[in-house]
């Protein structure tokens, strides 16, 4: 979601003036972070599907930083958020200039059990995961019932060893009595349906 379309969907709501106010002072960001949920407000967005208010207000107090800034503040802002602005930075980072840099926080939000912060470390930024620790993540929202469509490029990056671990996973829910979610069984059944051949094993 680019910057300047979640600035549009904020100025359409009745506390888009508060925000322009905080842009203008990078020097409060800290502060403007914290209220950002008292003074957005936590409604979704219509204009930016996937989005609250606080979280966006958030994501652009956070773009709107000096490049040098925006690692450290990203990082202090997470370690000492609670779980909405935790989710907030997490959904900020595709757009925050910082490279792998984070990739930390993505690592934490997945050893959470907060379903709501692994799905938001599973977006675009995610991309900077090596394989295995992605494979993981998909695997951890099948067990904690975080929908896969959440997961950034799902079908792009699902390769055998994927295909394999929940094909493991199948055969025990089975055995348990227990039923395979949905959206799991039938991306197992996408990936079994290609051929071997097709299929991409990447680094482990």
């Amino acid at each position: 979601m680019p910057p300047e379309r979640l600035h549009a969907a904020l100025r359409d709501t009745p506390n888009g003036a508060w925000l322009d106010e905080a842009l203008a002072s990078p020097a409060t960001v800290t502060r403007s972070f914290a209220a950002a949920g008292r003074r957005a407000g936590r409604a979704p967005l219509p204009g930016a599907p996937g989005w609250t208010a606080d979280e966006a207000a958030r994501a652009l107090l956070l773009s709107a930083l000096p490049p040098g800034r925006v690692a450290a503040e990203a990082r202090d802002l997470y370690h000492h958020g609670d779980a909405d602005e935790k989710r907030a930075v997490l959904k900020a980072l595709p757009l925050l200039p910082i490279g792998r840099d984070a990739v930390p926080l993505l690592l934490d939000a997945i050893r959470t059990n907060d379903a709501r912060l692994l799905a938001a470390a599973l977006g675009p930024y995610a991309a900077h995961l090596d394989q295995a620790a992605w494979r993981q993540a998909v695997l951890k929202c099948v067990f904690t019932g975080v929908p896969l469509a959440e997961v950034d490029r799902l079908e792009e990056r699902a390769d055998a060893e994927l295909a394999a671990m929940l094909a493991a996973f199948a055969e025990e829910r089975e055995a348990a009595g227990r039923p395979v979610p949905g959206d799991a069984a039938a991306l197992l059944s996408r990936l079994t349906s290609r051929s071997t051949g097709d299929l991409p094993i990447e680094e482990t």
